[in-house]
């Protein structure tokens, strides 16, 4: 037997208001009418009041609510939004006094007449409910402003530490810089998750309509390329600006000063460990800054992640457009091909071309590979049959007794051999070295002692080509109107390139086994940044 908080229909307001007010009344009660019948009108009817507290109206009759509420929610009888008003004060929501003032005979005070408004419980429920459909409804934002803002903040904090080699520096701009450093560095991490969120949902199509998300993937993909571009650009830069400032001790200063000074204005009773709580909580913002923008011990970092994530997004939206369309132009589904199916059924010829049918359609041969051994492989050698022959004159398949009669066939005697798999392991090795020695050859090709043109890079094999393609690229998604130089490192850290433009109008023509790459000539320098490192661990 299921139980719901009971509906109060008729309680009288003024016992219902004092004991909503009771320390005895359960805690969640101004919540019943969320699963109370009737709801969406409770809501409507708590909407009112809280419009009428910003225009600062503390009490409404039951006349003034049953006038504000929205057309389509409003009953036509007003006895029922007094019936609703009652119900909300029995749980506490709102508050019920006597109305007096339109009391104009003996008649008048005894009838039943009640001002209603807003308990303290019932408001903060609203604001309650409020967080939560806003937190529904959010969809993020990937905010390049934000990284902009991180990196002025960085630069500012680098300024301030300067002053540490000439004396203390100012905690007050030490703590004003790093608050809103921290406050941007939260707003986009949580924007970022929201819209990665909603993204993964609007790319499986939930809850979205499908003319809505064809109208709007051009933007969002155009939206995707932007942030990317300026994550490339701006990440690099501000994972050196972290880790400036984390040579020397330098974010350690900074860091004491905002905890002392947020300390200084603790409670007396909790004096003594205030500086050592707001030192661990500076402490662990500034660790979840770093480890967002800079890869360590192995782990890549979460500005790498969302870059991959927002990459791998385009495709897949690309791939749900290009199904849309399909689905949209051919208008078929399994229900629809089914039909088709049974109309060519019923409209074939005879027998025997139905049978070709079938066989064409759900491919239902002889199951002749459940005894393929090395015995069968040479039967079938020495006696070949051919794929058209019919079920009836081929060759039977014999079926023991025991599976018959049971559904399972168990060998008796001794278990087979458990089949050694260490040749098969050592050439998965050999060609995992294999493939390792030819990337890092590929690096060492590529690598340029200098600035050079890439007209000057000469033949590349497809290994080294196939790199150099993947590098260019990189290079180019950081390029921006107006620059003429780029750097920027390849995606798993291990290759370096700077490419600068030149106005000389030259070509550069790069030759491979499978034709002659071109494009406008450009000064090139690429570093390969596991030089040095062993084979292991530059893998």
């Amino acid at each position: 037997m299921t139980s719901r908080p009971a509906e109060p229909d008729r309680i009288r307001p003024d016992e219902a208001a004092a004991s909503a007010d009771s320390p005895a009344e359960t805690s969640y009660a101004p919540f019943a009418h969320l699963t109370a019948p009737n709801t969406a009108l409770y809501r409507q009817v708590m909407r009112v009041f809280l419009a009428a507290k910003e225009r600062f109206a503390v009490h409404l009759r039951p006349e003034d609510v049953h006038a504000a509420l929205p057309p389509e929610h409003r009953p036509a009888a007003p006895d029922a939004v007094v019936k609703a008003l009652d119900s909300l004060v029995g749980w506490g929501n709102l508050r019920a006094d006597p109305d007096t003032s339109r009391v104009t005979a003996v008649e008048d005070f005894y009838r039943r007449r009640f001002i209603y408004q807003l308990t303290q419980a019932g408001e903060a429920a609203e604001q309650a409910l409020s967080v939560y459909d806003e937190a529904l409804g959010r969809r993020g934002a990937l905010q390049a402003v934000a990284l902009h803002d991180i990196v002025t903040q960085l630069r500012a904090l680098l300024v301030i530490a300067a002053e540490h080699e000439e004396g203390e520096p100012d905690p007050a701009k030490a703590h004003l810089a790093l608050s809103t450093l921290t406050n941007r560095f939260e707003a986009l991490a949580e924007n970022a998750r929201a819209f990665m969120g909603s993204l993964q949902r609007t790319i499986d199509l939930h809850g979205v309509e499908v003319e809505v998300f064809l109208a709007y993937k051009d933007r969002l993909i155009q939206y995707l390329e932007r942030f990317i571009q300026d994550l490339i650009t701006l990440g690099g830069r501000i994972a050196r600006l972290i880790g400036e400032l984390e040579e020397q001790g330098r974010v350690g200063v900074l860091l004491r000063l905002a905890a002392a000074r947020e300390a200084a204005d603790a409670a007396p009773d909790e004096a003594e460990s205030a500086e050592a709580r707001a030192r661990a909580r500076w402490a662990a913002k500034w660790a979840g800054l770093s480890a967002w923008f800079v890869s360590a011990d192995g782990r890549e970092s979460q500005a790498r992640l969302l870059r991959g994530r927002a990459l791998g997004a385009i495709p897949q939206l690309l791939a749900v457009v290009r199904q849309l369309n399909e689905r949209r132009a051919g208008r078929s589904d399994r229900s629809a091909d089914f039909r088709t199916l049974a109309r060519w059924f019923a409209e074939a010829p005879d027998a025997e071309a139905r049978h070709r049918l079938w066989r064409a359609v759900f491919g239902l041969y002889p199951a002749r590979h459940l005894t393929v051994d090395a015995d069968t492989l040479a039967d079938r050698a020495a006696r070949p049959v051919a794929a058209s022959t019919p079920w009836a004159e081929a060759e039977p398949l014999r079926i023991s007794p025991q599976l018959r009669r049971t559904g399972s066939y168990e060998r008796r005697g001794k278990p087979r051999r458990v089949q050694d798999r260490s040749e098969q392991r050592r050439r998965l090795a050999e060609i995992a070295a294999k493939q390792t020695e030819e990337i890092a050859a590929a690096r060492a090709r590529l690598a340029t002692d200098g600035t050079t043109r890439l007209s000057a890079l000469g033949e590349l094999d497809p290994m080294a080509f196939g790199l150099f393609l993947r590098l260019l690229g990189d290079a180019l998604a950081t390029w921006r109107p107006g620059m003429t130089t780029t750097v920027t490192t390849s995606n798993d850290g291990t290759m370096e390139i700077r490419l600068t433009a030149l106005d000389d109008g030259t070509t550069a023509a790069i030759r491979t086994p499978g034709g002659v790459f071109r494009g406008p000539d450009h000064l090139v320098e690429i570093t390969d940044l596991t030089a040095g490192i062993p084979a292991r661990e530059a893998r």
